[in-house]
């Protein structure tokens, strides 16, 4: 029986990294209650939403022959969850927060077959330079910040503001290949090439 992967996310991010594992796979997005709950950590947030997203996909789109993927990214700086901007103020904000300082990107990814559920976490130092309103205005008026948790993309324009970072660059950007390739050989999706 060949099993076929269902990336649940409409992410072109997402689909860029997992292309880089040479597998083939199909892409189709759910829409998820995104709200983290009262006194819910960043941890557990963003493993919720990655299985609730797995978990939406498999009544969808589920079957023996399938196996779904599932992955969230969140930004935390001092104990706050940010996620995308809705607005410039909000976006503003975001940057002043993160602006000279370290914070956390934690990526949980969920893969699920129709006998088993695997998940892992993945998290990630992110050091910024400080920044000026001028950098803000400008990062803003670019249009990359709108769709990104905390607001800024690591692999676009927002990489000038990083000074270095601690652990999966593919983490940040919102699929930690290690991570995924090592979940996806266990179900077989992937071979394993390393002899």
């Amino acid at each position: 029986m060949s099993l076929e992967l269902l990336l649940a996310s409409a992410s072109p991010r997402r689909k860029e990294l997992l292309d880089q594992l040479g597998i083939s796979f199909c892409q189709k997005s759910v829409k998820i209650d995104e709200t983290p709950r009262e006194l819910e950590n960043a941890r557990d947030y963003v493993v919720r939403m990655a299985a609730e997203k797995a978990g939406a996909a498999w009544k969808l789109w589920g079957g023996e022959e399938r196996i779904i993927l599932a992955s969230d990214t969140t930004v935390v700086v001092e104990g706050r969850i940010l996620g995308k901007p809705s607005d410039y103020q909000n976006f503003r904000s975001m940057m002043q927060l993160l602006s000279g300082k370290q914070h956390q990107v934690l990526t949980s990814v969920v893969v699920k077959s129709w006998r088993e559920i695997k998940s892992a976490l993945s998290e990630t130092q992110v050091y910024f330079c400080a920044l000026n309103d001028n950098d803000i205005e400008q990062y803003w008026q670019s249009g990359e910040p709108q769709d990104k948790a905390g607001g800024y993309g690591i692999q676009g324009l927002g990489a000038r503001f990083v000074k270095k970072i601690d652990g999966s660059y593919s983490g940040v950007v919102g699929l930690p290949l290690y991570e995924t390739a090592e979940m996806l050989l266990n179900f077989g999706i992937l071979s394993n090439n390393r002899a």
